[in-house]
């Protein structure tokens, strides 16, 4: 009866020191994106939903962790992100923020994190900067940057003869990277970027720069964009007779709710290169049918992202019986991304998370089966070109080390 005694508080106390580990006894995950703006539609509210459905599949993991999700609107603004980011931190104990959708909130908020040590599940934006000079050692960019589209998008369409480009490109951080890459990717194939203009993020009125895409001379008008501005730049193109008059618009940050608001009518001939598309295979139709359910829409690229995201970042606490920051980090590379969105993920050094994508082009009107049937899949991209090749890094804690080993 004593041994039975003592094994029952010797399990107890086991039991309270896992419990112990996780600071507060709660594991706590913001998610920060826009909820009232541009990019609403991108991620939003549904995002938030997502990293609940991650929360739901974790089950507490094997040793009954208990997660609880917040969230918050950072209004694209990076004050008002950082802040928010900062009381999280301090005051609120969280330990993870989720999407950052807009990359100049993304950088703000991942500066914010690597100075307490926390992690940052960046789903929804798309600079290359976030694993290069504004990376982080517990900072994660998942599925999709600039670089990836620029390969699928721009190497495709200069495959086909596509060789003139004018880039129409968002005036912050997503769309300048974006420009950057693909003017790279379309001259080292033998094309050229015949013009570029910037618009400021949330515009309403796209004439005077479409009327000068038209008059370039370009065979693509690239949309460096995102969000709605996607979409009014699309519907104005169409107003404009762009597409009629034999030029091509390519959607550089599509996601499907992007061709839903359009629609196929408008939408067809997109072509786009997306890490998630719902009806890919088994799968991702199983996690899209629950997430229809819940949402009475199909999840896009960054709600994908998010959830697999936040299960990872769930499964890496698990392993590593701990929530602090730079343990888990290290867990998370460790292993290996295996969900609806990343059947064959991994995460390099530099925080990005590798996975195959795919190219697609947007169904006309009388290839679709009905709504949100409206991508079918040229391609898929390998998940070993979807970044930059590592050797190119320029993210400081990597360059830094590999100085000094070779000192």
């Amino acid at each position: 009866m004593k041994l039975a005694t003592s094994m029952i508080a010797l399990l107890a106390s086991v039991s309270l020191c896992q419990a112990a580990d996780i600071t507060g006894g709660v594991v706590k995950i913001g998610v920060l994106n826009d909820q009232s703006g541009v990019y609403s539609d991108f991620g939003g509210k549904t995002s938030v939903d997502a990293a609940r459905m991650a929360v739901e599949d974790f089950k507490g993991g094997s040793k009954g962790i208990k997660v609880e999700i917040v969230s918050a609107d950072h209004q694209s603004k990076a004050d008002v992100a950082s802040a928010t980011a900062k009381r999280w931190f301090d005051v609120d104990g969280v330990d993870a923020i989720a999407d950052l959708t807009n990359s100049a909130v993304a950088i703000a908020v991942n500066t914010v994190a690597k100075e307490r040590g926390k992690i940052t599940l960046m789903t929804g934006p798309l600079s290359t900067a976030l694993t290069n000079e504004n990376c982080s050692p517990t900072g994660f960019h998942w599925g999709w940057d600039t670089y990836s589209q620029g390969v699928g998008t721009a190497g495709a369409l200069t495959a086909q003869g596509q060789s003139r480009w004018f880039i129409l490109a968002a005036d912050y951080a997503f769309g300048r990277a974006m420009a950057t890459d693909i003017s790279r990717v379309v001259t080292e194939r033998g094309g050229q970027i015949v013009g570029k203009v910037s618009h400021p993020l949330d515009t309403a009125d796209f004439s005077s720069f479409l009327l000068q895409a038209q008059t370039s001379g370009a065979q693509v008008i690239a949309l460096a964009n995102g969000g709605t501005d996607t979409i009014n730049a699309i519907k104005q193109a169409g107003e404009f007779g762009i597409t009629q008059g034999g030029q091509k618009l390519a959607g550089l940050a599509v996601v499907i709710s992007d061709v839903h608001a359009l629609g196929l009518k408008t939408a067809q001939g997109l072509v786009v290169t997306t890490p998630f598309y719902w009806d890919t295979n088994a799968e991702t139709r199983a996690f899209s049918k629950r997430f229809f359910e819940r949402n009475g829409r199909m999840p896009g690229a960054v709600q994908a992202a998010t959830y697999s995201a936040v299960l990872h970042y769930l499964k890496a606490i698990d392993a590593a019986g701990t929530d602090d920051g730079p343990t888990v980090a290290a867990k998370m590379r460790e292993m290996p991304v295996n969900d609806a969105f990343a059947p064959n993920g991994r995460i390099r050094e530099d925080g990005r998370m590798v996975t195959d994508m795919y190219l697609v082009e947007v169904k006309k009107p009388g290839e679709s089966t009905g709504d949100w049937d409206y991508f079918k899949v040229l391609s898929p991209i390998a998940r070993e070109t979807t970044a930059a090749p590592i050797e190119q890094t320029r993210c400081p804690y990597l360059v830094n080390r590999d100085k000094a080993v070779t000192r």
